[in-house]
């Protein structure tokens, strides 16, 4: 079948088998029309757990279907790639986490989103990309494990002035942001402000104009679009679905991604036919033992309750 027939055929399914279709915004662009919602993987598993759906097709990576099967326990959740396993995850685990709160056993325990259910479950609380330095603000009068990712960590720690001690995990994507990309797309878009995730190295960060998740990213440049001047745009440096979304939405406007080798690989491994057979044989099914995903789940709910207090999502 070609992509308008898969589809075709996905849209069908979905509906006889009443399913909700989540498509985390670093998915290719062709599976996008067979989305019934695009965005960051909280926020789809948030969407998700507000549906009358019986299934959730997680159009993502492992950590994004578990946080879904977290909120939607009596969900039936899919994962149409088996081996879409973010590495940045696999970089923290329950036993080395608990190690590391038996050496600092005075510490609150802040997670990335970007981490599995076994380490959620082992934490006090979890946060995002925007709004992990509200989390960690409302924390650092005692000290602070953050986890898994030290360039988010090192940032909040800059940002609110925290004692934290950083894990050293990372995500591969941002981590490879470089200076010399910098210099180079600087030199090949001039006039251009510089748009930077956090997940990314502190000297890349230090020269950035605006740094925030991907959400805060598309917003900013939403939200300035109708100001620039004729020979003005942005650089956007994070994964590059993002940019490319941008350009597509604003075809005339002068949108650039920092680095094309900026491509989560994991991501990419969902393609049309795979979403079309998890939902035809209902599977990679995602399962979370209940007494890890009731941890999790008020760590998931402290960083929620923390969230509407700030006003940050």
């Amino acid at each position: 079948m070609n992509d308008k027939e898969l589809v075709e055929k996905i849209i069908e399914l979905k509906k006889k088998k009443n399913a909700v279709i989540l498509v985390h915004s670093y998915q290719r662009q062709e599976i996008h029309p067979v989305a019934d919602f695009i965005g960051d993987s909280l926020a789809l598993a948030r969407e998700a757990a507000k549906t009358d759906a019986d299934m959730i097709v997680f159009c993502g990576v492992d950590f994004m279907a578990e946080s879904a099967k977290i909120l939607s326990p009596k969900k039936k959740v899919i994962l149409p790639s088996a081996d879409a396993k973010c590495p940045m995850a696999m970089m923290a685990n329950g036993d080395s986490l608990r190690k590391m709160k038996k050496k600092y056993p005075e510490a609150v325990v802040i997670t990335y989103i970007n981490s599995s259910a076994e380490v959620k479950a082992e934490s006090d609380v979890v946060c995002t990309s925007a709004n992990a330095v509200d989390i960690v603000e409302f924390y650092k009068e005692k000290k602070i494990i953050f986890t898994p990712d030290k360039h988010l960590g090192s940032y909040c720690k800059e940002v609110t002035g925290a004692d934290i001690v950083l894990w050293d995990g990372y995500c591969y994507v941002h981590d490879e942001f470089s200076i010399g990309d910098i210099y180079i797309a600087k030199h090949e878009h001039p006039n251009c402000v510089l748009l930077v995730h956090p997940e990314s190295p502190k000297d890349v960060l230090e020269i950035a104009d605006f740094i925030g998740s991907t959400s805060q990213i598309t917003r900013f440049v939403e939200e300035n679009i109708g100001k620039l001047e004729d020979n003005e745009g942005f650089i956007i440096g994070t994964e590059v679905e993002i940019g490319n979304a941008l350009q597509k939405k604003y075809p005339k406007e002068r949108i650039y991604n920092l680095a094309d080798h900026a491509v989560c690989t994991q991501m990419k491994r969902t393609t049309l036919d795979k979403v079309y057979n998890a939902l035809l044989n209902e599977e990679t099914e995602i399962f979370v033992d209940d007494d890890i995903r009731i941890k999790a789940l008020k760590a998931l709910d402290t960083m929620l309750e923390l969230s509407e207090k700030f006003g940050s999502k």
